[in-house]
């Protein structure tokens, strides 16, 4: 399934029913008066966030949606048919915008989470409300009210708990692939992963779900490469795994490039809770791992320094101790967040 993070539509609600103007006519009942029915209320436009779904593809090619009308009144009191309720079904993690992306009007991070975007008109009065002493043969009846319509714009960010960031070819996709069981697309050329990529690593009685996103390169946040419009993919993550190729000269260089696209970003994506991966060690001699982690470590200065392993994707080298540091780095947020509570 093709992966699509954005989208415009056009949502309409339904009008309501116009209101009957009609009169009893009975045999033997002479002065018989009005029995208009109201009209049926028009159906509202509601988004449902829905578990398993990582894509807004249902949205690309049909981006007009209508719910139905309502019925119009009848004869003998009879109220029309309230039009059916439009539920249109979006991934967990949706936000859903104005159309030009100023305002949030929903944020549906919860499975079954609804949102009424659009509510349907009122169904119109039928002549009986208008009777009076004064006025005993109403032949006036209510058209009914039209149905709300807006344009919106569709904008998911994926629900993962750790969010691996990086350059082209830094290894995330190997990564990816070495802690959990998705296949993402592996190469040995820049921008390989093109869409994020999500995978579920397990580690003892707990799993997390870690998202691959595209390389980021210098410039990104101007639009250079890719752009960076899929670190929104990161916002809900709970922990950035900063991911650097090894066989790269400058880690610092690197590292700080990464971190101000990430700050150029907004997102609060700077403060998140971090750890930084440092790839490909076996391609590496013990002499420059050395020297290469001592001047990383110096860059840092007196700042506090991020936790830094270093490992091999490709060859599974180190793997283990990143998972369990990952998940005490979790118990240790969870104890925290308890704490402050």
């Amino acid at each position: 399934m093709k992966f699509l993070d954005k989208a415009k539509i056009h949502i309409r609600a339904g009008d309501g029913g116009n209101g009957s103007a009609s009169f009893r006519r009975e045999k033997y009942i002479e002065f018989g008066g009005p029995n208009g029915g109201d009209g049926g209320r028009g159906g509202d436009v509601i988004f449902r966030a829905v578990p398993n779904v990582n894509t807004l593809i249902d949205y690309r090619y049909k981006t007009n949606f209508a719910a139905g009308r309502g019925e119009n009144g009848m004869g003998k009191m009879r109220t029309g048919a309230s039009g059916e309720t439009l539920v249109l079904p979006v991934p967990t993690g949706t936000v859903i915008l104005s159309e030009n992306e100023e305002i949030e009007y929903a944020d549906l991070n919860v499975d079954g989470m609804e949102y009424l975007a659009a509510r349907g008109g009122n169904g119109g009065w039928g002549n009986l409300h208008f009777k009076s002493p004064t006025n005993r043969a109403p032949r006036q009846a209510n058209d009914g009210l039209p149905g709300e319509e807006r344009t919106v714009v569709l904008r998911l960010k994926l629900i993962a708990d750790i969010g691996l960031v990086g350059f082209p070819n830094a290894g995330k996709s190997t990564l990816l692939s070495a802690v959990t069981a998705a296949r993402p697309k592996i190469a040995n050329y820049p921008f390989t992963t093109l869409n994020p990529q999500l995978g579920v690593m397990y580690a003892h009685n707990r799993e997390f779900v870690l998202v691959d996103l595209p390389g980021l390169i210098e410039g990104a946040h101007t639009g250079v490469g890719l752009g960076d419009r899929f670190l929104g993919h990161a916002e809900r993550t709970k922990m950035i795994l900063h991911v650097i190729d090894g066989t790269e000269q400058d880690w610092a260089a690197r590292y700080q490039a990464i971190r101000h696209e990430m700050d150029s970003y907004g997102g609060d994506l700077i403060n998140k809770p971090e750890m930084v991966v440092i790839n490909k060690m076996d391609a590496i001699s013990p002499e420059d791992l050395e020297t290469r982690m001592a001047a990383f470590k110096k860059s840092f200065g007196r700042k506090k320094k991020p936790e830094i392993f270093i490992i091999s994707a490709a060859g599974r080298l180190g793997i283990g101790e990143l998972i369990s540091a990952i998940e005490r780095k979790f118990i240790e947020q969870e104890k925290a967040e308890t704490n402050d509570k």
